[in-house]
């Protein structure tokens, strides 16, 4: 079996906009600040169930500068991250707490979330996604080297993506 063969497929999940619901103000989507705003999307949990389902390992990444910008604490944030690993069958989650002054490589749209995991669990980016609502999403993807899909939302329409759907359940029915 070649060295290919032997990497598995994931997908890659943004976090605001994908698995939790973002706060809209003045049409621009924000993190959650507040535990009780932290409230997931509605089939966030059937979806994931349904990407393990199909042979995919799936993950989270996601940037959180709320912290570096001190509007949100590392406890809430933590108490967030739990929630998920607790509520959903996740893999892993990776999380940026940097903001841009900080020129971080695990700051999307840098890859380095992507390639931590890649390293951690022997991914094949080849044949693996990324699902996000952000052009910074869709280029660290590009950047990784996997194939990109956006949820389509008003504040995203200048984003470049291999494919654009309206929903997570979409955007799973085009994986499998």
């Amino acid at each position: 079996m070649g060295i290919s063969e032997m990497k598995g497929r994931a997908i890659f999940l943004d976090r605001d906009g994908v698995i939790n619901k973002t706060i809209l103000c003045d049409g621009k989507p924000y993190s959650p600040r507040k535990f009780d705003e932290f409230v997931f999307n509605d089939g966030i949990r059937e979806a994931v169930y349904k990407m393990k389902e199909f042979g995919y390992k799936v993950f989270v990444v996601s940037n959180q500068p709320d912290v570096a910008r001190g509007v949100i604490s590392q406890d809430v944030l933590n108490l967030m991250t739990e929630k998920m690993r607790f509520e959903l069958p996740l893999d892993d989650i990776f999380i940026c707490p940097h903001d841009d002054y900080h020129h971080c490589l695990c700051r999307k749209p840098k890859p380095g979330m992507l390639m931590e995991a890649v390293e951690k669990w022997e991914i094949d980016l080849s044949s693996s996604f990324i699902i996000g609502d952000t052009w910074k999403d869709m280029e660290a993807g590009r950047a990784a080297g996997c194939k990109t899909i956006l949820l389509d939302a008003p504040y995203n329409q200048d984003a470049y993506c291999d494919f654009r759907v309206e929903s997570l359940s979409e955007a799973i029915d085009l994986i499998i």
